[in-house]
């Protein structure tokens, strides 16, 4: 299930807490599901169990998890994780995501041009600072300053004293704020890569479905100082793997979750964020399919942004569908009735009934400025690579002459050194690819937008000023034209040009003919008046009223229960179960046997093609390995990568999806037919020594922690 690099428009970050039942919970590290534990299987983590665990557990800054699982630095992660920086990495000589990679020795291995990867190192409480800055009688706009402030300022405190990464984390909506302090490496290195056909087996019509025959994982080494790290904690590797009704962990950054909004922000996902969501990441879909029929210069260079726009598309329909399902509707109207009524009777909670009106309200008064918000803030107009380092340009000549703690967020102290990883990247741009996703967006927007005025139902008082920018955007030409225009003037693929801007500020900023620095320059008042709006009309009312709510659900059930996802490190549980489909049966795993009787089925042809490798060595494999299974472990996009670990802690497995049925967990847990699906770690070993060959990197992954 990958984590998508989509930016979702209107995604609200809402974290109130729930109570928990079966194998629910996406648990913080040092709120440990121990009760359910003990109560249902008998297993009680230890403190070291859970230390151990944490910091063998990796975040992917290109989104997704990961793990150390050798003394050396090794790391695993899932081919689609990787695909990012195997997609950098790929020339027209060597196509490394197509075609995999093997380096037989550390000096093959080949360094990733800017991929970031973060290890918890500690998590410490911060609410009573975060909340000390924010006072009783602040109207929205003062109280997000002064906890922006205030954020901003402990992780520049923590980070100059640790020099780890800092992040304050918001927890429950505001009912807790946590510092998350990270290892960070930068020096990563691909050490082996399947091929796509193998880790993609059955393509987009086998994505969130099982079985599944997948080998979807991929290898990288972290280096530090020049040297392989040698990482406090790594994993063992059990060569047996899970076995069928065994308890399994899993630890990994799930993205996302909107468990416990109120039914009126679900109604609001429902009928108006995930339809124009879909209707962009269809149009995209559409673009991009047309882009890579064109050559297959054209599908190498669009292949992975393809699949992470197909992987959202099918992700947020059936996240949709679970909106649309009138049991999960009457299931979240029971629970916040249950809510209202247990706080009407605690008089100490009185402010907290107003909370579901607050939240309501919030939504319906951003309509006239939603539009605008996503096309201009969110990019949605502007769906290209090199405008979005434009627009990182422009805010940092702005931002960073600020005291820190008044800057946006993403330009903080603490995260410069992250965000110049990216800006400076040496990753490939492509002219070709970056004016047809312009054009298209540009597209998008007059469709939004239209010609002389707004034509979607938000009509905003503003509509004048609204269209006036259109056509100043547009500058008389049609969408392709614009957008050629663009890309072909712009200077910003020189990683020298960009560093000039960010070295002279401001001043270089405004001397620039750059059309894409001007065009950014153009837009940036529009779109930081419409996140203005956002943070004191939506943002700030929803993050009072959540943490209100959140409030009351301590008072009612306590605090052993578990936030939202956020990205950040969680632990989650479960056993390998199958599960009943359309009154059959589905086993728990697949084998390596049934990868070749699902080529077989359906004729051998793309995307059931085995790669040659998989065809030349069948006769050497034990087919009856298992390959893939499924558990009833409670995750989303963002664990992929994660590894699944036994009782004693030993890999058994790594989460790479879930199937269609999981779809709804964004928005509410269940076990009957909801699953994880991994790929097997007994599997995984018969591949690396039968198929490729990989004996040193089988015999580094067995003798780990020996």
């Amino acid at each position: 299930m990958s984590f998508t690099r989509i930016a979702l428009l209107l995604a609200f970050a809402l974290t109130p807490v729930m109570t928990t039942f079966a194998d629910e919970g996406m648990w913080l590290f040092n709120n440990p599901p121990r009760k359910i534990l003990k109560e249902k299987y008998g297993f009680e983590p230890s403190d070291e169990w859970l230390t151990h665990l944490q910091k063998s557990a990796v975040r992917f800054n290109s989104g997704g998890s990961g793990s150390f699982v050798s003394g050396d630095g090794l790391v695993m992660t899932n081919h689609h994780v990787g695909a990012d920086a195997l997609a950098k990495l790929t020339t027209s000589k060597n196509d490394y995501l197509n075609d995999g990679f093997h380096a037989k020795s550390e000096k093959d291995e080949i360094k990733c041009l800017d991929l970031e990867l973060n290890v918890l190192q500690k998590i410490t409480d911060v609410t009573d600072q975060v909340n000390t800055a924010v006072k009783a009688d602040m109207k929205p706009e003062e109280a997000e300053k002064a906890r922006r402030a205030a954020m901003n300022n402990i992780e520049k405190e923590a980070t100059d004293k640790s020099k780890l990464r800092s992040d304050v984390v918001t927890l429950y909506q505001g009912g807790l704020y946590h510092l998350y302090q990270y290892k960070k490496y930068t020096d990563v290195r691909l050490v082996f890569a399947p091929e796509q056909k193998a880790a993609f087996f059955g393509g987009d019509p086998d994505n969130f479905e099982f079985p599944r025959y997948d080998l979807d994982i991929c290898f990288f080494r972290a280096y530090e100082d020049g040297k392989p790290v040698k990482p406090e904690h790594h994993l063992k590797w059990s060569e047996a793997g899970a076995k069928e009704g065994e308890l399994i962990f899993v630890a990994g950054h799930p993205g996302k979750t909107d468990r416990q909004n109120t039914v009126a922000h679900l109604e609001y996902m429902r009928d108006r964020q995930f339809p124009v969501m879909l209707n962009m990441l269809r149009r995209r879909e559409v673009m991009l399919n047309n882009y890579a029929e064109r050559s297959d210069k054209n599908a190498q260079e669009a292949q992975d942004e393809l699949f992470g726009i197909q992987n959202s598309r099918k992700a947020r329909l059936g996240g949709l569908a679970g909106l649309q399902d009138p049991k999960v509707m009457s299931a979240k109207r029971a629970a916040e009735e249950k809510l209202r009524q247990a706080i009407a009777k605690d008089t100490k909670n009185a402010e907290a009934a107003k909370a579901f009106e607050t939240i309501d309200q919030a939504f319906e008064k951003f309509l006239p400025d939603v539009v605008e918000f996503n096309l201009l803030e969110q990019n949605a107009a502007f769906n290209s690579q090199l405008f979005h380092i434009a627009v990182e340009l422009v805010r940092l000549a702005d931002e960073l002459p600020k005291a820190n703690a008044d800057r946006l967020r993403e330009y903080r102290e603490s995260g410069l050194d992250s965000l110049k990883q990216e800006l400076f990247s040496p990753a490939p741009i492509y002219d070709s690819l970056e004016i047809a996703k312009l054009a298209d967006s540009l597209g998008f927007y007059m469709e939004m937008r239209g010609g002389e005025g707004p034509v979607t139902p938000y009509v905003s008082p503003e509509s004048k000023r609204y269209a006036e920018m259109l056509s100043k955007v547009m500058d008389g030409k049609s969408p392709r034209t614009r957008a050629a225009e663009l890309i072909n003037g712009t200077k910003l693929k020189d990683v020298a040009e960009r560093e000039r801007y960010f070295k002279e500020g401001k001043k270089a900023i405004d001397a620039s003919t750059d059309p894409l620095i001007k065009l950014a320059k153009l837009i940036d008042p529009a779109a930081r008046a419409a996140r203005k709006k956002y943070e004191t009309t939506v943002e700030e009312p929803l993050r009072q009223s959540y943490a209100k709510l959140a409030k009351a659900r301590f008072a009612a059930e306590g605090t052993e229960s578990y936030p939202d996802a956020t990205f950040t490190l969680r632990l989650a549980f479960g056993t390998v179960k199958g599960y009943t489909e359309d009154g059959k049966q589905i086993p728990a795993w697949t084998t390596l046997g049934g990868t070749f009787e699902h080529a077989e089925k359906h004729g051998n042809k793309d995307p059931f093609e085995l790669p040659a490798s998989w065809i030349k060595n069948k006769g050497k494999l034990k087919l009856g390995t298992p390959y893939n299974f499924v558990s009833t472990a409670d995750i989303i996009g963002g664990n992929s990568g994660s590894p699944v670990v036994n009782r004693a802690g030993e890999v058994v497995g790594i989460i790479f999806d879930g199937n269609i049925q999981s779809l709804v967990l964004d928005f509410a847990y269940s076990d009957e037919q909801a699953r994880a699906t991994s790929v097997h770690s007994a599997g995984i070993l018969e591949a690396l020594r039968t198929i490729y060959q990989a004996d040193g990197l089988v015999k580094e992954l067995t003798s780990a922690g020996k």
